[in-house]
């Protein structure tokens, strides 16, 4: 292996050593803890400490690197305290996870490193976002994400490539080349002839570097970094390397040619490496040892640490209380004057407010900017506030999302339109994956409002009418709101954005242009998890939201004799269910009406809920309407077929009648 010092000082050429080195000891002897049955797991990266030791070496310590798996030497470079790394290991509470999550599924916004989740591609997304963050602070740092060359075949690779070339990014693309996914060889992977040529396409500069070579992966991660600080670009590098051990532990390698290990077990980057700087006379044997002893030493004392430390205890209260970030809701009062404004009105000068009040804001969406999105909320934000922080993006929800997260993460509040709800499909995992379970995990919060434009009623077919709310609700660690009213959505809205939590903000695309409410002219929040009482009555309680209201109100208002209480949710989760309980032992009796099909929806739970805890105070079943368990047809008289408003009317006099 030829090394170019390239005028490198003796020092960092030393630092370089060590860092490979402990690294590598530190993979050793949780080989051995293994096999002890003293920790669970283990994803080896011995062969390939060059990459993880070289790009972290290079990068300043406060620039943020998103390693995975076998990239150790990102976090030892990093000087991360070695019981901690230990007591995340052995799912200790003072690792980063608190025992939540194993190996390397964390992150430490102290030492600027964001961790993985086992899905691989959206952290190249969260890695945009980040990156995007700086350049919008006029931050002149690099952004560093590594992934592995399986991972390149993944959607969100591809996103992410897009969209760090179209907004000139300052992200590097680590691609870990090391010979298998787990067991299918690159051969199997990918057809081009080299991982470099992916970036082709994106208009990116792409390079291959030899990832056993720790000097080359310096220099040449140095050079490029100090490039793009001053004129920001994203680049894809190949690093070219094997795994010399199995995907972990319990895979072995018995698929792997002998031949293959053989070739890369004699291209070791620590072997390699130590025997230029014997040769160079700038590590001598002395030294080594030495180095090596340090290194002992601090591993020993950290694991007597880290295995004193008692098991983490399970507690139910604190589980619970680490879903979310904890937020402070300020009520803020409007003053203004009251003026007659549409739903979409609302949510448009809702959204403007929170832009004026928040500069720190970023509303990203398919055609939000000049064309003002497809319905028209963001029409003049693009003069109001500017390109930078109205961002038109390519079709890519995934990636979206993922650079939502990375906003967040880099100190920024995020807004992403789904151009209707029923993309978010394409967004899916980031969501409910990264976004839900971030805080929960490592204390990460996710400060990203992602608004659902949604509903039937207006013949637009299965793919723009869904209202996909149920989908969202089951996941821990989002917020859901969904208002029925102009005045609720702006209220609300601004809640919303103030919340540092994921928040799905659901608007009824049907009630955009056909429910008007005075709402105040200026700025004010409302509460999450308070439903509204919008009719009383003592005969029977209805429970809606989104149009469900709209259209439970229609029926009150032609039937007046029907003495009801009306509750209208306005946020699912959290829900207000207390308000269901105090109505439900007035009247004993409930329905829910609810614009998703029936099976696995909100209806569903309420009804399991008031059946638990309000049974004795019944006098009928519990009635859900809902649409039928079918996809949202187009044709008009299918989807009025398909809608529960009609079949409503004829539940409500069943039960009245019980």
């Amino acid at each position: 292996m030829q090394y170019q010092n390239k005028g490198l000082d003796v020092q960092t050429q030393i630092d370089l050593y060590e860092r490979m080195q402990k690294s590598r000891m530190i993979e050793e002897k949780m080989l051995i803890l293994l096999r002890q049955g003293k920790i669970s797991k283990w994803f080896s990266g011995i062969g390939q400490e060059a990459i993880a030791v070289g790009v972290s070496s290079a990068m300043q310590p406060d620039e943020y690197i998103l390693p995975m798996h076998r990239n150790l030497g990102v976090f030892t470079t990093r000087d991360i305290p070695l019981h901690r790394l230990f007591a995340q290991w052995q799912g200790k509470a003072s690792g980063f996870t608190k025992g939540r999550d194993r190996s390397f599924h964390f992150g430490t916004q102290a030492y600027k490193i964001v961790g993985m989740i086992s899905h691989l591609g959206p952290q190249l997304g969260v890695a945009d976002g980040i990156a995007l963050a700086h350049r919008l602070k006029k931050e002149n740092k690099v952004t560093a994400v590594f992934s592995g060359e399986g991972g390149t075949s993944e959607g969100d690779f591809h996103e992410a490539l897009n969209i760090a070339s179209v907004w000139s990014l300052p992200v590097l693309f680590c691609i870990e080349n090391n010979g298998y996914g787990l067991s299918t060889p690159t051969n199997e992977q990918y057809n081009c002839k080299k991982l470099r040529d992916k970036g082709i396409g994106y208009g990116m500069e792409s390079h291959t570097i030899d990832g056993n070579n720790i000097l080359e992966v310096y220099h040449m991660v140095d050079s490029l970094c100090k490039r793009i600080r001053k004129n920001p670009q994203p680049i894809l590098l190949e690093f070219e390397t094997f795994r010399m051990r199995g995907h972990e532990e319990a895979s072995g390698t018995k698929y792997v040619p002998q031949v293959l290990m053989d070739h890369w077990a004699a291209k070791d980057p620590l072997e390699n490496y130590t025997e230029y700087l014997r040769n160079q006379n700038i590590l001598s044997e002395e030294e080594e040892v030495t180095i090596k002893k340090v290194i002992i030493h601090e591993i020993e004392e950290n694991l007597k640490k880290a295995f004193a430390e008692d098991a983490v205890d399970s507690n139910e209260t604190n589980e619970l209380n680490d879903v979310f970030k904890n937020f402070d809701y300020k009520e803020v009062n409007h003053k203004g004057e009251l003026k007659k404004i549409r739903l979409v009105d609302a949510i448009s000068e809702g959204l403007k407010q929170s832009m004026e009040k928040h500069d720190d804001l970023v509303i990203m969406g398919q055609d939000i900017a000049e064309y003002g999105g497809v319905f028209k909320i963001t029409k003049g934000f693009l003069e109001a506030f500017g390109k930078e922080r109205v961002r038109n993006t390519p079709i890519c929800e995934s990636g979206i999302v993922g650079t939502a997260m990375g906003l967040s993460i880099n100190g920024m509040k995020a807004i992403m339109e789904m151009q209707f709800a029923d993309f978010a499909s394409s967004g899916f995992n980031p969501i409910v994956n990264y976004l839900a379970k971030s805080y929960y995990r490592w204390g990460e919060k996710a400060d990203v409002v992602i608004r659902m434009p949604c509903g039937g009623g207006v013949g637009a077919g299965p793919f723009h009418s869904q209202t996909n709310e149920a989908w969202f609700t089951k996941t821990p660690g989002l917020k859901v709101a969904y208002p029925a009213f102009p005045y609720d959505a702006k209220g609300l809205l601004a809640t919303a954005i103030n919340d540092p939590n994921p928040v799905l903000f659901f608007e009824h695309k049907g009630l955009y242009r056909s429910v008007y409410q005075d709402v105040p002219s200026d700025y004010y929040t409302l509460p999450f998890g308070e439903a509204s009482i919008l009719k009383y009555g003592e005969a029977i309680t209805i429970v809606s939201y989104g149009a469900g209201v709209h259209w439970a109100l229609e029926v009150l208002e032609s039937n007046p004799e029907i003495e009801a209480d009306l509750i209208d949710l306005r946020t699912l989760a959290p829900l207000d269910i207390e308000t269901v309980y105090d109505s439900v032992k007035k009247t004993g009796k409930l329905i829910i009406l609810q614009e998703d099909s029936l099976f696995g929806g909100i209806a569903s739970d309420i009804s399991a809920l008031v059946m638990e805890n309000c049974f004795e105070y019944l006098d009928g079943p519990i009635k859900r309407v809902a649409s039928l368990e079918t996809p949202i047809p187009f044709a008009k008289k299918l989807e009025d077929n398909y809608l529960p408003k009609k079949r409503f009317t004829k539940e409500l006099q069943d039960l009245l009648a019980y």
